[in-house]
């Protein structure tokens, strides 16, 4: 695979807010990138510096090896869904779909092609008629991005398009879409705040904190192996401590050089072992959810979360007083 998309330290200043600071960034051929983060960290930015919709202060980006940083957004061969669906209210489906078809002025008959080939692909098939107010959420959004596919781009962005929907309607979309860019073999740039969609739709995550990417990789191994402080604390509802605290806690020296100690809740089990770490605590609060439950736990006055898995294990009653274990394997010492 090659590199498809290329953004070479870019940096973006709002009046003396830098909000990219020299972003550097590959994205190989068909691949899915997730660029995740909190409000304000840079992401959406980086992606309409991509799309041409925001000119960057320095850096270079390329699309298909051709410089673009200069170039028109209109000339970039993107196509962009938003988080508001943005479709004009007095066409139907289908002609929302054509409309850029027929700005490019192609024949008619094509255009009637592409738009019900595209419809289809979708799971539109006998909306076209109907007008976006006649449409549910889910399924103006799947408009939205079947208009951005009919143009064939090069590139296809997707700025935080399904956080407007019903939690349902987001997984069943976000599986969609991720089966049609495969399908497709597109190259796609997906944005969003939401770690668990992240990780279900990518390739490949891009964690961002205050206009850095502060980590790049799968996503088992972002959820796995956190390397900086601000990953561990965003991804995975870890335990984060100070190196001083996770010591009285665990029985364990503290490590020179380790900034935080962190770890993942479904770490811990009720079992002891070989090279395991014995943490005495009291049950204060339990939470049910789905196939797990999170339960908070009071160690001397150091909260732990720990998750164990419903159908395998005893429940544990709030009040309760429980000896747990963790691996020292999964006891992740974190220097950034």
């Amino acid at each position: 695979m090659s590199s498809y998309i290329e953004i070479r330290n870019v940096v973006k200043s709002f009046g003396s807010n830098t909000v990219l600071k020299h972003i550097n960034l590959d994205v190989n051929e068909g691949e899915m990138v997730t660029l995740l983060g909190p409000s304000g960290c840079g992401k959406s930015t980086l992606l309409r510096a991509i799309a041409g919709l925001n000119d960057v202060d320095e850096g270079s980006v390329f699309i298909d090896g051709r410089d673009v940083t200069h170039v028109d957004v209109r000339q970039r061969q993107v196509g962009m869904v938003f988080q508001s669906y943005a479709l004009f209210p007095n066409m139907t489906a289908a002609q929302n779909v054509a409309f850029g078809l027929s700005i490019k002025k192609l024949p008619k008959e094509e255009i009637q092609q592409k738009v019900s080939a595209m419809i289809e692909l979708v799971g539109l098939k006998g909306k076209e008629n109907q007008r976006p107010s006649q449409l549910s959420g889910g399924q103006q959004q799947r408009v939205a991005l079947a208009r951005a596919l009919v143009m064939e781009p090069k590139v296809l962005l997707l700025d935080e398009p399904l956080s407007a929907l019903d939690a349902q309607i987001r997984q069943n979309l976000r599986v969609q879409i991720r089966e049609i860019q495969q399908d497709m073999h597109i190259t796609a740039i997906f944005v969003t705040h939401d770690q668990e969609e992240a990780m279900a739709i990518s390739d490949r995550v891009c964690v961002m904190h205050g206009g850095v990417i502060a980590q790049e990789g799968a996503p088992e191994t972002l959820y796995k192996q956190p390397k900086a402080e601000f990953v561990a604390r965003f991804i995975g509802h870890y335990n984060v401590y100070e190196p001083a605290q996770a010591a009285g806690l665990l029985g364990i020296k503290p490590e020179s050089g380790c900034k935080v100690v962190a770890i993942r809740p479904e770490a811990f089990t009720l079992e002891g072992g070989e090279n395991k770490l014995r943490l005495d605590g009291r049950v204060v609060r339990s939470s049910m959810l789905g196939s797990v439950t999170r339960y908070q736990l009071d160690c001397g006055g150091v909260p732990v979360s720990l998750e164990l898995l419903n159908h395998d294990t005893r429940h544990l009653s709030i009040g309760e007083d429980v000896a747990f274990y963790v691996n020292d394997k999964n006891v992740l010492r974190i220097h950034e």
